[in-house]
């Protein structure tokens, strides 16, 4: 795919989206076959919006600083990881520890380390042995549980099955319950175990009281165990049972932990050696891969000119890539990083016109240029919008220009139709400001579940993960299923535990606190504690959702979904992580993209 840097694109009109061109009964493969002309060159010859009208306009204003990460910074990025004498060595100790799976004989040191090559981030490269020693784990518990096992084992055994689709009864844990069914006392002293039972306890599903039991009691004898230093001797076990007890690794972004976790390996007396420098060496040529992206799509933005035409709204490409990092970090992936960047940087902007800038008169005009995906529309729309309409109708259309090249489906109105509906709901929430309503907290969930933009992230994310796209799968995904729509609410529920306060300084609608607060009579405390209950809820629907979806949607589609989850816990952990550019976010996007992993070189 090429990319183009400005607003090269002007799809013809007979592959636009409307209603005439949706065929209900067949299927959107059949609809591609229509004629491709050559692309033409629309440019938007659009100045500063007209001080004229906007001097008798009393607009909101966000005071949103502009972006710490200078253009001319970020284009001198450069890493010599990028060679191929790295490229070779990495290969070798790939090689290497594909030895070391294949000599695997106890199959808990297999899970062991595949636990380590998750952890580490080099899991990917090991896919088919990784597959290999979980078939044949799985196959083994077919003939019969090991009641023998300790519960550390039992719960690596659990987790890594679950996480990768296998069927696991929570009732394996009933070995370590007395006749009363409580846990037996002897694991309160367990560390190991207790550890490994609460993050296996974080794949369970709705419903499922034995694993609710057991993050219970191990969440409550862990905080106990670290309160007693005397009662750990083993410093780096107290600091990975204080990070798990933060946030569970299942809710970790997972580049992050790969970062820290390489870190906490290195200290471990047991390590492997060749496996932690492929980690160190693959984390350093992943981020060259990232580098690379990063200056691309800056190079995109900055010809968009949008961040310097749209003062009042968020200049933050540095951070919506770091989100597409969080969805898929793999170095062959670069495609959907790069797209999924523009869909983030368009939603960031297009979210600031209907938060802070736009009447409810434009807003209503640019929703309907959106509904109709009409260029004509862009007439009746004031200057700032114009350039926002064109920036968002050329670079969907040239996605839905490169699938209908690629895998001949037309997905335009698909992606049309998410769009819109993303504005209806920003318009929504327009309507309720202007009016000062304050909704019930269901009629807020939703609304917002659409206006967080989950569904246009993933939407997009369900093309370019697909192939073949079907017609089956867009239908699903337009019905927002259980995957997208848990996905949706721990994004929305994260981001309003993150930046309410601040956005309710300034003016903005109640959001899900506000308007837990206002419909219960709770104090925020409360209703805090009520939204965190509600993104662990969530995250059971989601994690029974992977395995009921599977069918339909692709390994790489449900990753990013969870992934998305993932990110929105990442980035709001400390606040407004995305757009107040903040302590956190700045050491996070160096760790990640611009600071290598220290690599003892050869001599």
């Amino acid at each position: 795919m090429s990319l183009s840097v400005g607003f090269g694109l002007l799809i013809p009109s007979s592959l636009l989206a409307s209603k005439a061109t949706r065929l209900e009964s067949q299927s959107y493969a059949s609809q591609a076959k229509l004629p491709i002309h050559p692309r033409r060159t629309l440019r938007c010859m659009i100045t500063e919006p007209s001080q004229t009208i906007d001097q008798k306009i009393d607009r909101r204003s966000a005071s949103y600083q502009p972006s710490i990460w200078d253009y001319s910074y970020v284009q001198s990025l450069n890493s010599k990881y990028a060679g191929d004498t790295y490229v070779k060595r990495a290969a070798m100790l790939k090689e290497n520890v594909k030895r070391l799976l294949d000599q695997v004989v106890d199959p808990l040191d297999g899970l062991g380390l595949i636990d380590d090559l998750q952890r580490l981030g080099v899991f990917y490269h090991f896919e088919d042995e990784i597959n290999r020693i979980l078939e044949s784990t799985y196959n083994h518990i077919n003939e019969g549980w090991n009641t023998d096992e300790d519960l550390q084992a039992t719960s690596l055994k659990f987790r890594l099955l679950r996480q990768h689709g296998y069927t696991i009864s929570e009732d394996v844990f009933n070995n370590f319950k007395d006749k009363i069914g409580n846990f037996k006392t002897y694991l309160c002293e367990d560390v190991k175990g207790l550890l490994y039972l609460y993050e296996a306890s974080y794949f369970s599903f709705e419903g499922e009281r034995i694993l609710e039991e057991a993050r219970d009691f191990a969440t409550k004898n862990l905080k106990k165990i670290l309160n007693r230093k005397d009662m750990i001797d083993d410093e780096d076990l107290t600091m990975l049972v204080s990070h798990a007890l933060e946030v569970p690794t299942h809710w970790r972004m997972q580049r992050l932990e790969a970062r820290w976790f390489i870190d906490m390996y290195e200290r471990r007396p047991n390590l492997s050696p060749t496996l932690l420098l492929l980690a160190k060496l693959d984390f350093n040529m992943v981020q060259a891969t990232h580098q690379e992206d990063l200056k691309h799509m800056s190079r995109w933005w900055n010809n968009t000119r949008l961040g310097q035409k749209l003062s009042f709204a968020r200049d933050r490409l540095m951070e919506n890539f770091l989100w597409t990092v969080g969805l898929d970090f793999k170095p062959q992936n670069s495609y959907l990083r790069k797209n999924l960047t523009i869909v983030a940087a368009l939603i960031t902007t297009i979210d600031d016109v209907y938060d802070v800038y736009g009447t409810l008169d434009e807003l209503e005009r640019f929703t309907n240029a959106v509904e109709r995906w009409d260029l004509s529309e862009m007439e009746h729309l004031p200057a700032y919008m114009k350039i926002c309409f064109l920036a968002l109708f050329n670079s969907i259309n040239e996605m839905g220009y490169d699938t209908l090249k690629e895998q001949g489906v037309h997905i335009i109105p698909y992606l049309q139709k998410m769009w819109a509906d993303l504005c209806k709901s920003y318009l929504v929430e327009a309507k309720w400001y202007n009016s000062r309503y304050t909704p019930s907290f269901e009629e807020y969930m939703n609304n917002a579940r659409i206006s967080i933009s989950a569904t246009v992230i993933l939407a997009h994310a369900y093309v370019l993960c697909t192939n073949p796209i079907s017609y089956e799968g867009l239908k699903y995904v337009e019905k927002y299923p259980n995957l997208i729509r848990c996905s949706a609410t721990i994004l929305r529920l994260a981001d309003d535990l993150g930046t309410s306060t601040d956005e309710m300084e300034r003016g903005d609608i109640s959001k899900s606190i506000q308007c837990y607060m206002h419909e219960t009579g709770a104090s925020e405390e409360d209703a805090r504690k009520h939204m965190k209950y509600l993104i662990g809820e969530a995250w059971k629907k989601m994690n029974k959702a992977r395995v009921e979806d599977g069918p339909l949607f692709s390994r790489a589609f449900i990753g990013v979904a969870e992934n998305l989850a993932r990110m929105a816990q990442c980035m709001y952990q400390y606040g407004d992580g995305h757009g107040a550019q903040g302590p956190e976010t700045r050491d996070r996007v160096k760790s990640l993209l611009i600071n290598p992993i220290p690599l003892e070189e050869k001599a």
